[in-house]
């Protein structure tokens, strides 16, 4: 079913020299309802994502949520409304190796222990066939609030906010892995005292190991930081402090992202000098700096980070600045940026942060409003220039790897921190394979008009 927005909104504001912000979709809940997760940018250039409710199916009181592609131009195609049965309110998607997309949804499925479903897993084609792999039972988890991460041994990673049998009344939350067959094994269920409610996604670090947050749990109550292993062997690597008095926050809401500096960042998204929220930065070891403490006029309640191509950190606050959110800019000095304030006419209540599209500019969705009030997408352009970006960001010699991007059909050379790679090329990827000897860096594409290098460094899993 195609659904191109006929409210397609070229609003454009200028911020600041240089600085443009645009309303692309003003989804009208036919189309789709509450866009609660970030966007991908897929192997054709466009944009996929999901939104929590809306669409076509009548089994929810507010639709059982869409998934939609969008062009860069701001045409919306829905590929594909949920009944419930097959999953409800999508909370997340990727594309894997294989070129399909993978997702979650919080809610529906086949099971009748949750009320309105323990939520599933599911792929999609790009042309919107989708095959439930998996619908949780509450014992193996429920509630998956955030999408997977693909691992470098193929199989995707995941958390449940509720399930399994432990400390907490409906379960203080699972970390599992699910291979692309759909074969779910649950690596690990929290207890309370190493965490609760992992409300976010994970991250794949520079080894083997995954890293995440708990909303809630640990030694405060207060959430925490993880490190995981492929095998479910968990660490604590921060307990937020108390919730009274509170300085460097509680409440992880999002995850984390990696920086090229190696270290971890992210967001709380209460606590802090005001209790509206901190960005903060830790080590791989849980050393953490707060690097932020939001205060209502600058934004409330962070909803996530993304590194850009300038070095610095950009993401989304739920509310605070006009009123209704924010998009910001934050240097690793902690030097902090309002881009744009929402206005509840452009979208307000941003749950997720922005992407970096590999033209530079940044896209995002906002939950609430817009002109039906149903949600938007948006794209914000800082003058940040073109670059490519490899999926996965790291592996080991051997593994392949698609690399995004912009004209590259003609591309001459790869290289992995100057090793030199083979690759096939086309207008907007390259597929390729980590070289022998290749080390830990930039990865490098050379085409006909430029060169274009990747916004982080690929790490080479030894």
């Amino acid at each position: 079913m195609i659904c191109v927005v006929s409210m397609f909104c070229i609003a454009a504001t200028i911020a600041s020299p240089g600085q443009t912000f645009t309303t692309l979709v003003n989804f009208d809940l036919t189309d789709g309802s509450g866009p609660n997760a970030g966007l991908v940018q897929g192997t054709d250039g466009n944009f996929y994502g999901v939104t929590g409710l809306g669409g076509t199916s009548h089994n929810c009181t507010d639709g059982c949520g869409t998934v939609f592609k969008i062009t860069r131009s701001g045409t919306l195609t829905t590929l594909h409304s949920f009944n419930g049965a097959d999953g409800a309110f999508a909370t997340g998607l990727i594309q894997g190796s294989d070129g399909n997309f993978h997702g979650t949804t919080a809610n529906g499925g086949t099971s009748n222990n949750c009320s309105g479903g323990c939520g599933t897993v599911f792929k999609i084609t790009r042309s919107g066939t989708l095959t439930t792999l998996h619908s949780f039972d509450g014992a193996d988890g429920s509630g998956p609030y955030s999408g997977l991460v693909q691992g470098a041994d193929g199989s995707f990673y995941g958390i449940t906010y509720y399930g399994s049998d432990n400390n907490c009344a409906d379960g203080c939350g699972t970390v599992f892995k699910i291979t692309a067959k759909g074969e779910l094994t649950t690596l690990h269920s929290f207890v309370g005292t190493d965490g609760s409610g992992p409300q976010a996604g994970l991250i794949q670090g520079t080894g083997a190991n995954f890293y995440g947050t708990t909303f809630s749990g640990g030694a405060f109550n207060s959430g925490t930081v993880f490190e995981i292993t492929a095998k479910g062997e968990l660490t604590t690597l921060y307990n937020f402090c108390s919730q009274i008095n509170c300085a460097d926050g509680f409440g992880p809401y999002s995850g984390l992202v990696r920086g090229s500096d190696g270290n971890f960042y992210g967001t709380t998204e209460v606590g802090g000098l005001t209790s509206n929220g901190t960005i903060y930065k830790i080590t791989a070891k849980g050393a953490l700096t707060t690097l932020h403490s939001f205060d209502s006029a600058d934004g409330s309640n962070p909803a996530g980070l993304v590194q850009g191509t300038d070095g610095n950190l950009y993401g989304t606050t739920q509310g605070g600045g006009i009123a209704f959110g924010t998009v910001f800019q934050i240097t690793g000095k902690g030097e902090l940026t309002t881009l744009h304030s929402f206005d509840d006419n452009d979208g307000s209540d941003p749950q997720s942060a922005p992407i970096q599209a590999t033209n530079g500019v940044l896209y995002g969705t906002t939950f609430f409003a817009g002109v039906g009030g149903y949600g938007t997408v948006y794209g914000l352009s800082m003058g940040l220039a073109p670059f490519v970006k490899t999926n996965p960001a790291s592996g080991k010699v051997g593994t392949k790897v698609t690399i995004l991007g912009d004209n590259l059909a003609g591309a001459t050379s790869v290289t992995f921190n100057g090793t030199t790679a083979t690759f096939k090329a086309s207008s907007t990827y390259i597929t390729t394979a980590v070289p022998i000897s290749a080390t830990t860096g930039t990865v490098e594409v050379v085409t006909p008009k430029k060169t274009l290098k990747s916004n982080v460094p690929f790490w080479v899993i030894p």
